[in-house]
């Protein structure tokens, strides 16, 4: 609808222009046709002959001093009574013209008569104005006997006037334009016709791609779209949208693993806590009843753990950016938490090497559960020593957490990142934790548009924190221990689980 209301307005507008162009220059033949008659009328005069009324084109011959014309013909008298035959009479004049057809041309008609009558001038004639045609012959070019035929004066000028009649422009360009509206119909029905079978044609790759599409659920988006060989743009829809339904595909994939890996996570502590419960009640004069509410209250905080990791994961999750609270100094957090160690299950040494404050953005919290991750993560699979290392560098802070542990193959560097993942060799959940650590340390770094990876060593692992540096805004190590935001984790309590390796 829209192509065909476009295409007659455009064919409009060109028919317009048309139409007035061709009036125009049929007008414009017409006149150039005209001069010859009027030349010869004006020759004849200067002869001494009246010009025959028979002629091709409507004339009159007016003079100085006559209240009738001098001549007329060619069609005058068919004016309707009334309109104005007689046309102004020139101005006398004693010396010759010269070159009465030196400026012959066309003009507009004004109301003052002016001395040289050659130009085209408008007259109402029958209630119509017409364009006129005007060339002057002096009376003293011809013979005294010649004078007294036409009842002149030798100072008496005589204009030649033909009117150009606009029938045969009126007439063409009536055909034409006639023409013009039958070719512009049938242009319009043609265009329409066209654009009408092109688009549906052109459409049909995206319909196809909309049914395929209209039937992907959130259950099962496997479906793909079938990608047309045209190499046009429904080629590249067609891609993205395979691109996009295996994103969404991967995503729903995750999402299970996820929550599968998080019901079997749960179950072990429920069971464990179920487990020893019902034995406690079964034979309660045989229980170890400190023992019993210890074990619960372990796997209590191993829930309770489990379940602030998972809802930590949610919040990282949103697509929210970070809200930067201040600069923090990563220098002085890192040595905080290395005074405070780690939980009394191993001979393992932690120490800090800063060498000046190292100011960041972000929240508190966050840096401080990103970097507790890091340490306890270092400390549960270190040998005897955990380093921990802050540098400032020209555009960020580097941050270092070295253990001399086993290490980490190098075809694992980024699996370990993946939630849930624990190695063959730490699968036991009493030392391995629950594989969220790591994931969780990642996405704070990048919630804080920075980045953190597992880089080469020559023993144990090392893990190498990089955020953006800034100026610092709150160098007060103090308040540091002030700020405790919702997540953070005290100094009493247990380190939150991590991936083992």
């Amino acid at each position: 609808m829209t192509v065909a209301l476009t295409a007659a307005v455009v064919l409009l507008g060109i028919g317009w222009w048309l139409h007035h162009d061709v009036y125009r220059q049929s007008a414009q033949i017409a006149q150039d046709q005209a001069q010859a008659p009027l030349l010869a009328l004006a020759d004849q005069l200067r002869q001494g002959v009246i010009p025959s009324p028979r002629s091709a084109v409507p004339y009159e011959v007016v003079a100085t001093g006559r209240s009738a014309p001098v001549a007329s013909g060619g069609g005058m008298n068919a004016f309707p009574p009334g309109s104005r035959h007689v046309f102004p009479e020139p101005p006398a004049s004693s010396t010759p013209i010269d070159d009465p057809d030196a400026g012959f041309g066309y003009v507009s008609y004004e109301l003052r008569v002016p001395e040289r009558s050659d130009a085209v001038r408008g007259f109402d004639l029958g209630g119509g104005t017409y364009p006129v045609l005007t060339t002057d012959v002096w009376a003293g070019e011809l013979t005294r006997e010649q004078r007294a035929g036409l009842g002149l004066s030798p100072d008496a000028t005589m204009r030649v006037y033909v009117v150009v009649l606009p029938h045969t422009a009126e007439a063409i360009t009536a055909n034409i334009g006639f023409l013009l509206l039958r070719a512009g119909l049938a242009g319009l029905l043609l265009i329409s016709a066209v654009t009408y079978f092109t688009v549906r044609i052109a459409l049909r790759p995206v319909e196809a791609i909309r049914t395929a599409t209209a039937s992907v659920t959130a259950g099962d988006p496997r479906e793909r779209v079938t990608v047309p060989a045209t190499g046009h743009e429904i080629t590249a829809l067609a891609t993205t949208i395979n691109t996009t339904l295996q994103r969404l595909d991967e995503a729903a994939a995750q999402q299970r693993r996820f929550v599968a890996d998080a019901a079997h996570e749960l179950r072990s502590p429920l069971t464990a806590l179920l487990t020893s419960l019902e034995v406690a009640l079964a034979y309660p004069e045989r229980t170890d009843w400190p023992a019993a509410v210890d074990t619960a209250a372990r796997q209590t905080r191993r829930l309770q753990n489990l379940a602030e990791d998972l809802l930590l994961l949610a919040r990282l999750d949103a697509p929210t950016p970070a809200m930067d609270s201040g600069s923090i100094d990563l220098a002085a957090l890192a040595r905080r938490l290395v005074e405070q160690g780690v939980p009394p299950d191993g001979p393992v040494t932690l120490t800090a090497h800063t060498t000046a404050p190292a100011y960041v953005h972000g929240s508190p919290g966050d840096h401080e559960r990103l970097l507790r991750n890091l340490i306890d993560n270092a400390a549960r699979h270190a040998t005897s020593r955990v380093r921990v290392t802050v540098r400032n560098q020209p555009e960020h802070v580097e941050l270092s957490v070295h253990d001399d542990g086993p290490g980490i193959p190098a075809e694992e560097s980024e699996r370990i990142f993946e939630r849930f993942v624990r190695l063959d060799e730490a699968r036991a959940r009493g030392h391995g934790g629950t594989g969220l650590g790591l994931p969780i340390a990642r996405e704070l770094a990048h919630r804080h548009r920075g980045s953190l990876a597992l880089v080469p060593s020559e023993a144990g692992a090392c893990f190498r924190l990089r955020i953006p540096r800034v100026a610092p805004g709150r160098p007060d190590a103090d308040d540091l221990r002030r700020d405790r935001p919702d997540g953070a984790r005290t100094a009493g309590r247990p380190a939150p689980d991590s991936p083992a390796r």
